[in-house]
């Protein structure tokens, strides 16, 4: 089945709202579900790293399934994240994710303790064999400490399940030659290199920023696909400031967050330690690149 149906193509990594005490807020989560597919977006992630998933639990996570799918129906395709360092507790994850009412599950390669290239292959395998549903594999070696290198890439290519790969190691080029050869669709997971992936063959984004940019990017993808390339070099040179303000400080969860609850689209701010607010100069740069996209 063609990636762009099982995952999307532009697809917004979703913060995860909370009430001011920090219990989860599913109406929030709701509300702005809703909002960023009515801007375009046919993919959303739940608990990635910008839905902060190490600080949340496994019945929120389900709860968060739930709240979501019911808000977009079949308008979007829902991905939860299904990550840890504990291959069993991946398990966990994925299991009640597929439960809840998940679409598809996005899959991090093991951080921290950084296995080898056979425990990384073994590990995504076992996940993607616990539930039925598409895998995105998602290969950040500047968070995890370890890539999801090219043999690797290949051995998961054969597991029936795992479909594509959520690219942020900085490399266009090497990233979608990783789909060429593998036949695993390409996203790209690095807000800075969406034009880049896209023109090099990636199937669409997997986007922090488009929580206030979803339109825009909808316009790039569907420009590239229809070889308009100065048309998504429009969007893309648009969009430097306000990317540069949400991943600049490499605090996408905490900006992508901020910019939500200023634009009415959740509830506050909230953030679950180690994660703390925003600065007010950066809270102003914001602020600023919001005003450029005619954003309050």
């Amino acid at each position: 089945m063609d990636p762009r149906a099982l995952f999307g193509t532009v697809i917004t990594a979703m913060v995860t709202p909370f009430h001011a005490d920090g219990s989860l807020d599913l109406d929030s989560a709701q509300r702005l579900a809703d909002h960023l597919v009515s801007e375009g977006c046919d993919g959303l992630v739940l608990s990635g790293t910008t839905g902060e998933s190490p600080t949340t639990h496994g019945p929120e996570k389900a709860d968060l399934v739930r709240a979501v799918v019911e808000a977009v129906g079949n308008r979007a395709r829902v991905i939860a994240g299904a990550g840890s360092n504990d291959t069993a507790h991946a398990v966990r994850m994925a299991e009640c994710a597929a439960e809840a009412g998940a679409h598809a599950l996005l899959v991090v390669s093991p951080y921290y303790n950084r296995p080898s290239q056979d425990g990384v292959a073994t590990h995504i395998e076992t996940v993607a064999s616990a539930a039925d549903l598409p895998v995105m594999v998602y290969d950040i070696p500047g968070r995890t400490g370890v890539a999801v290198g090219p043999e690797c890439s290949a051995r998961i290519a054969r597991h029936p399940n795992v479909v594509a790969v959520k690219d942020a190691t900085g490399n266009p080029v090497a990233g979608c030659r990783r789909g060429q050869e593998t036949g695993l669709a390409i996203y790209s997971g690095d807000d800075a290199l969406n034009l880049g992936f896209l023109v090099h063959g990636a199937a669409g984004v997997v986007s922090v920023v488009g929580h206030v940019a979803a339109r825009h990017y909808r316009r790039m993808v569907d420009a590239v696909a229809a070889s308009d390339l100065p048309a998504a070099l429009a969007v893309h040179t648009r969009l430097f400031p306000v990317v540069d303000a949400i991943m600049g400080t490499g605090q996408g969860a905490v900006l992508a967050k901020l910019a939500a609850h200023e634009l009415g689209l959740i509830a506050t701010p909230t953030l679950r330690l180690p994660l703390v607010p925003a600065t007010p100069a950066q809270r102003e740069v914001l602020l600023a690149a919001l005003r450029g996209l005619a954003l309050p």
